[in-house]
């Protein structure tokens, strides 16, 4: 599980169908084989590292559903290790697992911070709510706003400094995982029994 808090930005050293080697030095001070890394939100493995490079393993199917499959050799990527249990949580819930890819269709500075628009299909825009959280390429950013074709995030100085999201161009395109609470209800209440309304007795009878 990640937090969406981003610990540093690596760069592809080598792109192969299994795998991904990528330039990195912080990270590597408290890594192992088997670790689990996330790279633009992706949840990868640990496979080898070195004082300054680690290694990940990368199926072909992760390659076509996510923006991995576009990136080459020399590409910077946003990198965060699996959350420690006595870390702080500073984002929210993350899995590493993307729901889709969206595409940025505009971006817009506003004082300090940098608006982005980006556009999904509307399998994801059903898990953006506003207000909620949202991973782009890994990063927990909060939604400003929502519609049937898009969302839009605030992104403040921190983050621009912090991220690779400052590289971004109109027309780029970005990983995409959606809020994991709102999923679990979603398939909640799909599973709920036509013999039975959902009300304030059906949720007490349930034990919430």
């Amino acid at each position: 599980m990640f937090t969406g808090i981003i610990e540093e930005i690596g760069k592809i050293v080598y792109k192969s169908p299994s795998s991904l080697k990528i330039e990195a030095h912080g990270i590597t001070e408290d890594i192992h084989r088997g670790d689990s890394v996330a790279v633009n939100g992706v949840c990868l493995t640990v496979t080898d590292y070195t004082e300054n490079t680690i290694t990940l393993d990368v199926m072909n199917e992760t390659l076509r559903r996510t923006q991995l499959g576009l990136l080459n050799r020399g590409s910077v990527v946003n990198l965060e290790r699996a959350m420690s249990a006595a870390g702080r949580f500073g984002g929210h819930i993350v899995s590493g697992h993307i729901d889709g890819t969206g595409k940025i269709t505009d971006i817009r500075k506003d004082g300090i911070a940098v608006w982005f628009t980006i556009s999904a299909d509307s399998e994801i825009l059903r898990g953006i709510v506003m207000k909620g959280s949202v991973a782009l390429d890994g990063v927990s950013l909060t939604v400003a706003e929502v519609n049937n074709s898009s969302f839009k995030v605030s992104v403040i100085p921190h983050t621009q400094r912090a991220t690779i999201l400052p590289n971004k161009k109109i027309g780029d395109t970005v990983n995409i995982e959606t809020d994991i609470i709102g999923k679990y209800v979603e398939r909640f209440l799909s599973q709920k029994s036509d013999k039975k309304e959902i009300d304030i007795n059906f949720f007490t009878e349930n034990g919430f």
